[in-house]
């Protein structure tokens, strides 16, 4: 086993760190109270050659691996989550089922404006009745001699409004239930589709979750995603993938929470010493410093197993299980270790907390995951 990174994996994490640093990190409190979003970042990212990151150069991409993609995601969330998220998203759910699924002209077509920064990646599974039960998706698409017309509403959904086309799922045979869904390409300009940006959030304030309302939407047969009735194939794929940026968008935030918890317990004196000599302290500290380095360690396996073309379906629902829940737990410590400071804005420590609950929730809850992984070991059929 080789546990350093290559010299461009290194490369790349010290190209986004100090992009981080430079242009994520200063304004990040601020679009955090103002919810806007960092658009312009997005474009500056793109300008650097990372929104086609792990894809092939003919499309736009750089052709790098997973692990590349894991440090990015890692790096932008270690100072804001809602970039890190909007990035993440933009890979591993708005271009990855278009790579993995689409035919070459739709690749040419919807991935390479991805990859080119010319708008970002997004895709619609979640719906207000079909969450964890993806198999319940009540969208419908039906096929009008050439064409399919596709209606229903889809909610919770990153990076829609930056948008100008999506892949979602829509029943296109009932009687053959998850073996009825299929996937579409949509673009979000179609007569009768409808974003909507009006949710008030508990975290990520600056990142784009929409809903999606489809009312009598046209496309043409060729917006079929892959093969008729393997949609709900095809975006558990997807978020098997999609697992591994959450885990690393966990680890970023956790390594935040951790770093500005140690710097405070150095700098706080109380009774007469620094917070960093009590024990109690301590212990919580090398614990955070255990459990991310441990989250971190699972999610580059993740990534390295699906590089190597492996199965990677456990190790992504461990990845992100372990990480989004040593997360929550690094910033309610990191809480606890600045006291009442901790509570107030200007100590950041109270945002990384707020944006982290949706690691537990997102691409999976705590709870699918670990129905993920028991039937991965064999507990069920």
């Amino acid at each position: 086993m080789h546990f350093e990174l290559t010299k461009e994996q290194a490369m790349i994490k010290k190209l986004v760190r100090d992009f981080a640093l430079n242009e994520v990190a200063p304004e990040a409190d601020e679009r955090d109270k103002s919810g806007e979003f960092p658009l312009q970042l997005f474009k500056k990212l793109s300008a650097l050659g990372l929104m086609g990151l792990p894809f092939p150069e003919k499309y736009g991409g750089a052709e790098a691996d997973t692990i590349s993609f894991a440090l990015v995601v890692e790096e932008l969330s270690r100072v804001c989550g809602s970039t890190g998220i909007t990035y993440s998203a933009h890979i591993s759910l708005g271009g990855a089922p278009l790579y993995l699924f689409g035919t070459e002209e739709q690749k040419q077509k919807y991935l390479t404006p991805l990859c080119t920064g010319e708008y970002l990646g997004a895709f619609g599974l979640t719906e207000p009745n079909a969450g964890s039960d993806a198999g319940g998706t009540q969208t419908k698409a039906k096929k009008l001699g050439d064409h399919w017309e596709i209606n229903g509403t889809k909610c919770f959904i990153t990076n829609a409004s930056y948008a100008k086309n999506l892949a979602l799922t829509a029943v296109t045979d009932s009687s053959k239930g998850i073996n009825g869904i299929s996937a579409f390409i949509v673009p979000t300009a179609a007569e009768g589709f409808t974003v909507l940006n009006q949710y008030e959030k508990l975290g990520l304030h600056s990142s784009n979750t929409t809903e999606l309302v489809l009312e009598n939407v046209s496309v043409n047969q060729e917006a079929l995603l892959g093969v008729e009735g393997e949609g709900f194939k095809q975006f558990l794929a997807t978020l098997d993938g999609g697992r591994i940026g959450i885990g690393a968008m966990a680890v970023g935030i956790a390594q935040a929470a951790y770093e500005k918890a140690l710097a405070y317990a150095k700098q706080r004196k109380q009774f007469g010493q620094s917070l960093s000599s009590f024990q109690a302290i301590q212990f919580k500290l090398a614990d955070m410093a255990m459990h991310i380095e441990l989250a971190r360690t699972m999610v580059y396996k993740a990534a390295w197993l699906k590089d190597q073309g492996k199965r990677f379906k456990k190790e992504a629902a461990i990845a992100k299980l372990y990480a989004s829940e040593i997360c929550m737990k690094a910033c309610d410590q990191a809480i606890q270790i600045h006291g009442g400071y901790g509570y107030m804005k200007e100590y950041q420590v109270e945002r990384f907390f707020r944006d982290a609950k949706l690691l537990e929730i997102g691409e999976g809850t705590s709870e699918v995951q670990r129905m993920v992984i028991a039937k991965e070991i064999g507990c069920t059929s």
